[in-house]
């Protein structure tokens, strides 16, 4: 019987690219984005839900809030061991800094939807979409500072 060695001869572009896509794909800004995205999903359908079930009985305003929260608890472990990597701190302080950064965008979305859905006439869902962008950047800036201050080591850019 004859043994076959058989070997396979790498040429490095693909080697490359798939190294750089996983690199890009575990950096923490992409992983942000992507917790971002995970969080609107969340926060909106639980919104969407919430007005579904409870509009015209509860305030959509009292809808917001309690959906926040949700949300907030629902994304918190993405956000602590994807994108910041954190594994000293106790669980529920992370939390509620996280949930404090959120306040300041909640306060904003308060603030912000009565003027879009009552002065403007936009729907409450469309109106929590615009809101929403603005505080991207700013969130992550925050967390990145305070909420998971100087304990993340992910890999960035």
């Amino acid at each position: 019987m004859t043994q076959l060695d058989v070997r396979t001869v790498s040429t490095g572009r693909s080697d490359l690219r798939t190294h750089a896509l996983t690199s890009v794909l575990r950096g923490q800004r992409t992983t942000y984005l992507i917790g971002g995205a995970v969080t609107v999903a969340v926060y909106s359908g639980l919104l969407a839900l919430g007005l579904l079930i409870l509009e015209g009985r509860v305030p959509y305003l009292f809808l917001v809030a309690v959906s926040h929260l949700l949300a907030v608890v629902i994304v918190y472990p993405w956000y602590r061991l994807v994108v910041f990597r954190v594994s000293r701190d106790p669980w529920i302080t992370g939390c509620l800094r996280f949930y404090a950064v959120g306040l300041s965008f909640l306060a904003a979305s308060l603030a912000g939807l009565p003027l879009l859905v009552e002065l403007a006439g936009i729907p409450i869902l469309l109106a929590q979409l615009l809101v929403l962008p603005a505080s991207t950047v700013l969130s992550y800036a925050i967390n990145r500072s305070w909420a998971f201050r100087g304990r993340a080591r992910a890999k960035r850019w």
